[in-house]
């Protein structure tokens, strides 16, 4: 069960992203975030969420949107997995499982994060979530839906 919930501030962060720059959840206020813990790179269905996620970037861009994949990978894994799948968005690397525990979303005995979605508004309160067990894909089109209701609230 994920420990943040919609109508709370979302827990602040600060991880590398592929290109090992620093990434603050902070620092993007002002714009919509989409959070996207997902178990690992190169796994099947990881590969296929992403890569829909990849299919319709402009949906997100349209939204204003920044999108942020989070899994145990390192950022080297992450830059390779962007250059094989033409991935737009950054990947971060949480490679502790440091801030999947604080969204809710790691999994003790697997060693890695369980599929959580979670939406944040420009000013930084949960707009919606979704946590799924790590073999159960999400449906991004709903976290698109909920941006499209910050736009039109």
């Amino acid at each position: 069960m994920a420990n943040v919930n919609v109508g709370e501030k979302a827990p602040d962060f600060t991880l590398k992203n592929q290109d090992n720059e620093d990434v603050t959840l902070s620092a993007l206020r002002g714009k919509p975030v989409v959070l996207v813990f997902y178990p690992l790179d190169f796994s099947g269905i990881c590969t296929t969420e992403l890569c829909a996620i990849r299919d319709d970037d402009s949906a997100f861009a349209e939204a204003g949107a920044v999108v942020l994949g989070i899994s145990r990978d390192s950022r080297h894994t992450h830059k390779a997995f962007i250059e094989a799948n033409g991935i737009k968005h950054d990947l971060l690397a949480d490679m502790k499982g440091e801030v999947a525990r604080l969204y809710g979303s790691w999994n003790e005995e697997m060693a890695f994060s369980e599929r959580l979605t979670v939406v944040i508004a420009p000013d930084g309160t949960i707009v919606y979530t979704v946590h799924n067990p790590a073999g159960n894909a999400r449906d991004h089109h709903e976290a698109l839906d909920a941006l499209r209701g910050m736009a039109h609230a």
